[in-house]
């Protein structure tokens, strides 16, 4: 039997739209980006926020505790009480989530490091500290690992790594405070906007050296700063030398998706998922053939639309995962899907009977997998071989 017709069996019984995941693309995907970072030296923390699921976690993880980061504490609970509990939670701390992080700490052995990037975070956390010392604490939760946020590259959020100033400031109140100053940490969310190697290359330099300075204030200073934090997936595809960073970071690698492949991260074919859709009309005078995947299962990310080229809210693909000539989603409702051929292209539209089912591939990993309470696991010939579960919210 035909690899098409393998998939197309193995589909036929899954309710639509679900999510797939290629486990052979999965497993390639982590195999590289582990050998790029062994061969620059630095440790490597995966990070979850697409995976949401502790059978991924486990594939991508170099241990089996971790190390790895979250972006919500609903992750952190999941994963720890999972086992894995070298965690960072990648989001700048808020005073009311410390009881929170101080829980799941105690509660499953967590060594849950948070993140900030002020004055005032930091008097937080030595405030609570000193609220809730507890000398019966096991040592991994007698204290309050942080790292301070630096901005990178004026993306989002995090010190200016040359204000010395602010960074001894945060890094004094924590130490006096009884916390635990563990490092710094960095994004460089800017790379996502380009689309060149070198200047994606350019953009890891930058945040490298913009963590290494930030580290030399904080240890001018006096002050720890045992680890040195950055990532993002195109920056550790493309970084040339990490020289003073301790370790990277990066999530959507494993995944891939067509946002990635538009910045040079990945290849169409590296892209391990993809939602499963059933086409359900046509609107021939049109050109259109109606599935029941529409914005709510594909999710309204349109970034492509930013690139070179817009891939409409995905490339469509037969039950075995190949694409069809120039066929994309083109526009989408709640639970509408609408297929038709890019504008210009001299393809043939494919003939697709009512019922027949059509693989997705999605523009953002993160916001598309973010529906879904498990995946469909494929193997190489395209079988459904299990399902994981995956987990969602706050």
């Amino acid at each position: 039997m035909a690899v098409a017709d393998v998939a197309a069996d193995s589909l036929a019984a899954l309710d639509t739209p679900c999510l797939l995941l290629d486990e052979a693309r999965l497993t390639a995907n982590v195999a590289r980006m582990r050998e790029r970072l062994s061969g620059l030296g630095v440790a490597f923390r995966p990070h979850l926020k697409t995976a949401k699921s502790l059978a991924v976690a486990r594939r991508a993880m170099t241990g089996p505790h971790g190390p790895a980061m979250v972006s919500t504490l609903r992750e952190a609970a999941y994963f720890a009480e999972g086992g894995v509990t070298d965690l960072t939670y990648g989001v700048g701390i808020a005073p009311q989530k410390l009881d929170r992080v101080g829980g799941i700490r105690r509660q499953f052995g967590a060594d849950l490091a948070i993140i900030l990037d002020s004055v005032a975070q930091a008097e937080a956390v030595a405030a609570w500290v000193a609220a809730n010392r507890d000398p019966s604490c096991a040592p991994s939760c007698a204290s309050l690992p942080c790292l301070i946020e630096v901005d990178a590259d004026g993306h989002r959020s995090g010190v200016a790594p040359d204000d010395a100033g602010t960074l001894v400031a945060i890094g004094r109140i924590l130490v006096d405070g009884g916390a635990e100053l563990r490092g710094v940490l960095l994004h460089a969310g800017d790379s996502y906007g380009l689309d060149d190697p070198e200047r994606i290359a350019a953009a890891a330099e930058a945040e490298r050296a913009a963590a290494v300075a930030a580290a030399g204030h904080l240890r001018a200073a006096g002050l720890p700063c045992p680890v040195v934090s950055v990532g993002s997936t195109p920056t550790a595809r493309f970084a040339g030398d990490l020289d003073g960073v301790t370790e990277v970071r990066a999530g959507v690698f494993m995944f891939g998706d067509l946002f990635q492949a538009g910045v040079g991260s990945c290849g169409a074919d590296d892209i391990a998922l993809s939602v499963l859709a059933t086409v359900i009309g046509h609107q021939a005078a049109k050109g259109w053939i109606i599935v029941d995947a529409g914005w709510m299962a594909l999710s309204r990310d349109r970034g492509t639309a930013r690139q070179a080229v817009d891939q409409g809210y995905g490339i469509v693909c037969d039950p075995a995962g190949r694409p069809y000539p120039d066929l994309i989603v083109r526009d989408a409702n709640q639970e509408h899907g609408i297929v038709a051929l890019r504008p210009g292209s001299r393809a043939a539209l494919p003939e697709l009977a009512l019922g027949a089912r059509l693989r997705i591939l999605p523009n953002h990993a993160c916001a598309t997998a973010a529906q879904y309470a498990c995946y469909h696991v494929l193997d190489a010939s395209g079988r459904v071989s299990a399902t994981w579960p995956r987990i969602a919210g706050w």
